[in-house]
């Protein structure tokens, strides 16, 4: 279907002068196409040098968009000597057909996402195709069965990718199928390879570029090749992996070379990325990768729009995936269904399991669509690997007019959305506390003191994350009608705790656990002693529906017959 038939918003010409040039580039366009080329060209100089270059291909392309884009991602010729002239074409090609459906309303950002995402899987595979083909020729790889596989990692692995983007890759090759003598020579060889398909793909040539590519996601990139061995890779992880990369390893999928090796490997490593117990300890280490960003790159401040950055800054597109991948990350060990590469999909899984609630997972959803429809025409305007708003009100304007809005309701929209991204996510990885609780009326201090002997708190970290918790537990403890039994109660059920940092964490993202927790142990000393034993059952508690209503006592006891027989 042509795309004039699918159009539902119009770009404003905010260069006027641009707009009038760019059109007579292309007099076959009439009509909706015609001024949805002018406002484009008019908002974007990148987009207007895509038209001036693309002029005699773009309009056939346009009656059918569907059909131009599957060319453009038909797997070219492995020829050398022209292959990067003919990625950088399809680069261009499906750069310029996006934007305009995109622009026009006419693709869901979904569709946008997964168009630019089939192009860097099809772009990877040539490439990497090629670099293998040289080694062989060059006696330095088998002919067949090397084994060598590209993993593409967060929003590649997602088909979320960015309209201007790095395309962030782990490469690994099969050790196991090669002659262990060969294995100097076949890492080479693969090692080679891959340098040759980043060249193919970054080189900056006067066609321009294809993709930017970034190997620093695998292990100890400063230390090891560009290519680890699968078994190397499982070692570490098993050994030394940490929480920001198993998060990473939610998005991850092979997308060149050996796909069914790659395939293994993602099996293999499940143990590492899904916890067979609810992780609540991902949480804290969630907040803390969330406060380095800030750290590092400066995000930490008030959210200002001018120059806020879309991606990093508060309430932004990371914070919407790190709430996703964090309660993913917490139940996705014990429910494989929550294992959803997408962020979308996974607000929605996680709503449908009774994670999330299901009003905060729509709003979620929303605003992280509008936040990536921003951050996608800030990065069209000129090409530009940038997540930050414009600086000033006549970039507003700019922005405003490729969305085919006002600048005023611009940034009214976008400061709301922001706000309440972080309020929504800032109150799940970092609960208010309150630190003149520690004084609570009728706590034993001689009994609380000893407390930082007791097993549970003998790990650095356990004892951190209980002195986040214990202003809380004291809060409830002294409300007691019995404070004083209720401190020794409780006493008792920390005492004989073996460790403390899941349940500790369980504690601290799940406050009105602690009330549950206080009321058991303010009631039946016992079951407190039980409970510090087996605390696993707490799991049930947080299972997304604990707290549903119960259903009828006929259905119950008809559910008991059946269990029963």
């Amino acid at each position: 279907m042509s795309l004039a038939n699918s159009l539902t918003k119009m770009p404003r010409a905010f260069n006027p002068e641009r707009g009038a040039e760019a059109i007579t580039y292309v007099p076959e366009l009439k009509g909706v196409m015609r001024e949805l080329a002018y406002g484009v060209a008019g908002c974007s100089p990148y987009l207007f040098d895509l038209i001036k270059h693309e002029a005699a291909w773009l309009p056939e392309a346009l009656t059918e968009p569907e059909a131009a884009l599957a060319a453009i991602l038909a797997p070219p010729s492995l020829d050398r000597s022209t292959v990067k002239s003919v990625l950088r074409q399809a680069k261009r090609r499906a750069a310029l057909l996006i934007a305009l459906a995109d622009l026009g309303g006419a693709w869901t950002l979904e569709e946008v996402t997964t168009a630019l995402t089939k192009l860097a899987d099809m772009a990877c595979q040539t490439a990497l195709a090629v670099g293998l083909t040289t080694q062989v020729k060059r006696g330095k790889l088998p002919t067949e069965n090397v084994g060598l596989v590209v993993l593409a990692m967060g929003k590649m692995g997602a088909f979320e990718l960015n309209y201007s983007s790095d395309i962030d890759l782990i490469c690994l090759f099969d050790e196991t199928i090669h002659d262990p003598d060969d294995f100097i020579l076949i890492r080479n060889g693969c090692i080679k390879a891959v340098k040759d398909m980043c060249g193919i793909l970054s080189d900056l040539t006067g066609d321009g570029y294809v993709f930017r590519t970034d190997l620093r996601l695998r292990p100890d990139p400063a230390v090891n090749p560009v290519v680890l061995s699968i078994g190397a890779a499982e070692r570490y992880y098993e050994s030394l992996g940490r929480t920001w990369e198993r998060a990473a390893f939610i998005k991850a999928r092979p997308c060149a070379g050996d796909i069914a090796v790659g395939e293994n490997f993602l099996t293999e490593l499940t143990p590492f990325v899904w916890r067979r117990y609810l992780d609540f300890a991902a949480v804290q280490d969630a907040h803390d990768m969330r406060l380095a960003i800030r750290a590092h790159k400066g995000t930490g401040g008030p959210i200002t729009l001018p120059g806020h950055n879309m991606k990093l800054g508060r309430g932004g597109i990371r914070e919407i995936e790190f709430f996703t991948q964090t309660r993913q990350l917490i139940a996705g060990g014990r429910d494989p269904s929550l294992r959803e590469r997408g962020t979308v999909q996974g607000l929605e899984m996680l709503a449908q399991k009774g994670w999330v609630p299901g009003e905060v997972a729509a709003r979620l959803r929303d605003h992280y669509q509008l936040f990536r429809n921003v951050e996608h025409r800030v990065q069209m305007i000129r090409d530009a690997q940038t997540h930050n708003l414009p600086s000033n009100d006549e970039g507003f304007d700019q922005l405003a007019a490729m969305m085919d809005t006002d600048r005023a309701s611009l940034e009214l929209d976008l400061q709301k959305t922001l706000a309440e991204v972080h309020s929504e996510t800032e109150g799940f990885f970092a609960p208010e506390t309150d630190e003149t609780l520690h004084n609570s009326e009728g706590i034993d201090l001689v009994m609380q003191s000893r407390w930082r002997g007791y097993p549970a708190l003998r790990s650095s970290r356990g004892a951190a994350l209980f002195d986040r918790i214990e202003p809380m537990v004291l809060a409830q403890l002294s409300k007691t009608a019995k404070p004083a039994e209720a401190i020794a109660a409780f006493d008792d059920f920390l005492s004989g705790l073996p460790a403390g940092v899941q349940l500790f964490s369980l504690f601290e993202a799940n406050p009105s656990l602690v009330d549950l927790l206080v009321d058991i142990v303010g009631t039946s000393p016992v079951l407190a002693q039980y409970l510090s034993r087996n605390s696993d059952v707490l799991d049930a508690v947080i299972g997304g529906r604990f707290f549903a209503p119960w259903p009828e006592s006929d259905i119950l006891c008809r559910d008991a017959i059946q269990k029963i027989s």
